[in-house]
C-alpha cells in the first residue's frame, strides 16, 4: 500500500458536523497538522470528501 501526507491547509470551523468528523478520523487537528495515512479505500473517501480542506502528497 502507498502511504499519504495530508496537511490541514484550511480551517474546520464553520464547516458541517460529516466533514469535520473526516478530518478528526484522518488524524488531523489544527491549521497546517500533518499525518502520514495508508491509501486504502475507506481512508482515500474521507481524504475525496473533504479534499477542498487539504494538502494530499505521496510518500
Amino acid at each position: 500500500m502507498s502511504k499519504l501526507k495530508l496537511t490541514l491547509v484550511r480551517s474546520t470551523a464553520g464547516r458541517i458536523a460529516t466533514h469535520k468528523a473526516c478530518v478528526r478520523g484522518l488524524g488531523l487537528r489544527k491549521t497546517h497538522s500533518s499525518a502520514i495515512i495508508e491509501a486504502t479505500p475507506e481512508n482515500m473517501g474521507m481524504v475525496k470528501k473533504v479534499s477542498y480542506l487539504l494538502k494530499v502528497e505521496e510518500v
